[in-house]
């Protein structure tokens, strides 16, 4: 048997858990298809799920398409979801983007098809809703054409669309589908088109054996159409998936190495991990080594690693037809459950860090169709929060049960990002929009029983260096109450490095422990710069380091008094850093959406004065026919209020979208500022009062 991990994605209410249901009667795993709006479909398995009738956390089940086990993968469609599709697409080996043929293409379709093509996951189209009033599935080709991807490769015509009867009929050897197939293909298989001029002429099946090749290599992506209410189109989708998406990899005998891409409590507050294994078998009672993976360390002789923690599997549990069984182990190319490792983080790698057997290779950079280098599965895909907001009990007592509620729910989604400000006795949270605040606060009541509100909605910005600065603090100073030498220049980045950690001291000069010290607490204190927000896009280079040797009494133990710990370096640090990152100076960025606006064309003249009034950047402004078309720049904090306003602007009729692109400098106005939560190291003498309980 081969594996598949393969993921359904979609815009919210294209039809995904639909179709889910519908793959899973057609091959035979449940008898009765669930529904969506009476909250009875398999992979909605929440309550708030059932209420709401959407998605919100990526569901895992398995099924069999001949000798290939399918582990798919539903997963949110709500752009406030986003970061639950991300922690999916770096385990994916294929993936079905599914579109309505009656709305087409919308905005969470566009950023995930660019998605899924930067990362070269092989992505099967599945046009949707055939059946439906107003499905137009020209037009839709059209707008994904122009809107995702011009590789694409119709794989039916359909009969009878906009009605219950409205079947697929698929393209033969010969006709208009053939010749379309042939276009798409030879564009990216030069000897497809020598045969081609040579003979006037390529036999259908070796057209499907190109197709199988660059659908595997992401370069083209077959659309398939049908309804998931009907059934109709639905076979020709699951002979695509088993003909056309490319098995998992790995060896079952190799090093272990996998990555959890969720992490739930079990009806006991047990941590379960959901992992995909890229290599080697786990079996329970064996012992794992996990973490992050790796450290940053880089330049000067540095070196280094990330967290590791180490557990216990004491249970297994894999997908087969449907449900989550109980077994003895998991192997390479499976996605499955493990239990009795405490420490356990989404994110986390088990095993050997980076151990991905037949991972995708993808293009050479500048081939035809390059969309760029496959990414590592690492890395942040979408946007990351760009709004926050206070969450307040409604009963005072129940302050250290929010938190402890509030601290469960960020292991199942890390970019909630909560903030404690310990003097207000105030815990924040990072969000998407409005509709996850719901969730969270519906999630507080039904799971925790606890009642909470929040306060206004602010936008999330970010600190960027605008020059370079340098600070140190030796050992002996009488202004240095620590036993150590810290020295540290700041100097800015290209946008999107983050932060990187450099040595130019040797590592040998003094314990790795102390240098480890360093650099973690030189990333946690940027998540706070001078004016408050995260400092991003910036080289923090270590140039002096020393410390005081163990040293003791005569007859006597260690005497920490002598010897410098590692709670000197970390209590220092800050100190240097804040000094350094002054001189430097620093510029705040805001958040900025780039939206695409459709409107009627006589609606221009309302248009305009209401996007100036919200600080809006233009970038396209054109007419088609009655139509005018928008792309401009808006800031976040604004983008609300347009939604808000567009119906009275445009009689109903305007189209809106908008998606994260950009940071931006905060040009008019006072600079925003963010209430610090840590002991204020910008303040030398509160700082000292307490940390070091002495100026």
């Amino acid at each position: 048997m081969h594996a598949l991990n393969l993921g359904i994605l979609a815009h919210v209410d294209a039809g995904k858990t639909s179709l889910t249901e519908r793959l899973l009667h057609t091959v035979g795993i449940i008898d009765e298809i669930g529904s969506v709006d009476d909250g009875s479909t398999q992979t909605d398995s929440l309550a708030l799920e059932r209420q709401r009738g959407i998605t919100i956390k990526s569901a895992v089940v398995s099924f069999e398409i001949d000798d290939v086990t399918v582990d798919l993968i539903d997963t949110p469609g709500h752009p406030d979801f986003i970061a639950e599709v991300e922690r999916v697409l770096g385990v994916l080996d294929g993936a079905v983007l599914v579109v309505s043929a009656v709305e087409g293409v919308q905005a969470q379709t566009r950023v995930l098809m660019r998605t899924l093509r930067r990362l070269r996951i092989p992505t099967l189209i599945f046009v949707n809703k055939i059946d439906r009033r107003g499905a137009d599935t020209d037009r839709v080709l059209r707008s994904v054409s122009e809107r995702l991807t011009p590789a694409i490769v119709p794989m039916a015509l359909v009969d009878g669309l906009g009605t219950r009867d409205a079947r697929t009929i698929p393209h033969t050897g010969s006709g208009s589908g053939a010749t379309g197939m042939l276009d798409v293909l030879s564009a990216h298989d030069d000897e497809l088109l020598a045969s081609y001029v040579a003979d006037g002429t390529v036999p259908f099946g070796r057209l499907g054996a190109a197709l199988a090749e660059q659908t595997g290599r992401a370069r083209v992506h077959p659309v398939f159409f049908g309804s998931a209410m009907t059934g109709a189109g639905v076979d020709a989708l699951i002979s695509g998936i088993r003909e056309l998406l490319p098995a998992a990899g790995g060896r079952a005998d190799g090093p272990v190495s996998g990555t959890v891409f969720k992490v739930e409590r079990g009806p006991a507050g047990e941590k379960i991990a959901y992992v995909r294994m890229f290599s080697g078998t786990v079996r329970v009672r064996d012992a794992l080594t996990f973490g992050d993976g790796g450290g940053d360390f880089t330049g000067g002789g540095g070196g280094g690693g990330g967290v590791r923690r180490q557990g216990k599997v004491t249970g297994i549990s894999v997908f087969e037809r449907g449900a989550a069984r109980r077994e003895t182990s998991v192997s390479a190319g499976r996605i499955g459950t493990l239990r009795g490792l405490a420490g356990i983080r989404i994110g986390d790698t088990i095993g050997v860090p980076g151990e991905r057997s037949g991972e995708r290779t993808g293009e050479p950079v500048g081939s035809a169709g390059s969309v760029g280098p496959a990414e590592p599965a690492g890395r942040h895909y979408f946007s990351p929060p760009t709004l926050e907001t206070v969450v307040v009990p409604c009963r005072p007592a129940d302050k250290g049960a929010l938190h402890t509620a509030l601290t469960q729910l960020a292991e199942q989604d890390p970019l909630i990002d909560l903030r404690h400000d310990e003097t207000r006795q105030e815990i924040s949270v990072s969000l998407y929009g409005e509709v996850q605040k719901e969730v969270v606060q519906a999630t507080l009541a039904d799971e925790f029983g606890l009642d909470v509100g929040f306060r206004e909605t602010t936008t999330i910005c970010v600190e960027r260096p605008v020059g370079s600065g340098e600070a140190v603090e030796c050992n002996g100073e009488d202004a240095n109450p620590f036993l150590a030498t810290v020295g540290l220049r700041v100097d800015p980045a290209p946008v999107g490095l983050g932060v990187k950690f450099r040595l130019e001291v040797e590592l040998g000069g003094m314990p790795y422990a102390f240098f480890k010290a360093v650099e973690d607490t030189v990333k946690a204190v940027l998540g706070q710069g001078i004016h408050g927000w995260q400092v991003t896009d910036c080289t923090v280079t270590m140039t002096r380091s020393g410390y005081s040797p163990r040293q003791s009494h005569a007859h006597q133990g260690f005497d920490k008094s002598m010897s410098s710990t590692g709670a000197d370096f970390r209590g220092l640090t800050p100190l240097v850093l804040m000094d350094a990152l002054r001189r430097a100076g620093t510029q705040v960025y805001e958040p900025m959406h780039r939206i695409r606006l459709e409107a009627p064309a006589d609606t221009l003249g309302a248009l305009l004065p209401v996007l100036a009034g919200l600080r809006a950047v233009p970038r396209v402004t054109e007419t088609r026919g009655g139509t005018c078309v928008l792309e401009w720049s808006v800031p976040a904090a604004h983008v609300h209020a347009l939604e808000r306003q567009l119906p009275g602007l445009t009689r109903g009729e305007g189209e809106l979208e908008a998606a994260f692109d950009h940071y931006a400098p905060v040009g008019r106005g006072p600079v925003p500022e963010r209430p610090r939560t840590d002991h204020n190291p910008l303040n030398r003498k509160e700082y000292l009062l307490n940390v070091a309980r002495r100026v």
